[in-house]
């Protein structure tokens, strides 16, 4: 992985953990591909991180796109 991947995945990481009541259950899994993110939470959480009408995964895309060196990377929110 590239540091521009692993500062995604720590930005996204940060991000889940901050939104979540089970932040232990956050996991941001890189594709082999190196352009994806998974990002992986308990089902009761996934609608936090999703937001009402994906407001909340637009902002952490967005946030995603503006970080140094991470425009191309792409975030999934994966069940």
């Amino acid at each position: 992985m590239s540091d521009a991947t692993d500062r995604g995945a720590e930005l996204i990481e940060f991000i889940a953990k901050s939104l979540v009541s089970e932040p232990e259950d956050v996991n941001v899994i890189t594709t082999s591909d190196g352009r994806t993110l998974e990002l992986e939470t308990d089902a009761d959480d996934r609608g936090r991180v999703i937001g009402r009408q994906g407001r909340v995964a637009k902002a952490m895309r967005a946030l995603l796109a503006k970080a140094p060196g991470c425009r191309d990377l792409r975030l999934d929110i994966v069940d």
